[in-house]
């Protein structure tokens, strides 16, 4: 129960500092992209300040073994830069940069009722199944329902 209100509190300090922020609108997003045109610098300053506080939090976060909430730390110790990681990347950007929308702010606007984040969040649901698919695919293993990695 403590994990689920964690969990619920920091979605929606999450949400609303988005809203807040204006990232979770898509042409304020698309102003920001567009370094040719009308350019909009303010979400640098978003984040720049989202840089600055992960900094500090992943240092924090390093030197724990539970969290605040008394969890156990899994801080991602991978740190190498691979062909896939680039890939990954490259589809993000270039998803974001069409729509103006990436996962957060998707989420905040289906909750919103945008019609325009619904399709992205389907579709992106189904570009993660897809994913899954083709991973699982690769591993020999059935395509059968959709646990996680962490039960197998």
């Amino acid at each position: 129960m403590k994990s689920a209100l964690a969990s619920l509190f920091a979605g929606l300090l999450f949400g609303i500092g988005l809203i807040v922020s204006g990232m979770a609108n898509p042409e304020k997003v698309l102003g920001f992209l567009d370094i040719a045109g009308l350019w909009d610098p303010s979400l640098a300053f978003v984040m720049g300040g989202a840089v600055i506080v992960g900094l500090f939090a992943f240092a924090i976060a390093r030197k724990r073994t539970l969290s605040f909430l008394g969890f156990s730390m899994r801080v991602p110790g991978q740190s190498h830069i691979n062909k896939r990681l680039v890939i990954g990347g490259l589809l993000f950007g270039v998803g974001w940069g069409i729509a103006g929308i990436c996962p957060g702010p998707g989420l905040v606007g289906v909750g919103a009722g945008e019609i325009k984040s619904v399709v992205f969040v389907a579709s992106m649901v189904a570009g993660m199944g897809l994913f899954e698919l083709i991973e699982r695919m690769r591993a020999g293993k059935p395509a059968q329902g959709w646990s996680t990695t962490a039960q197998e």
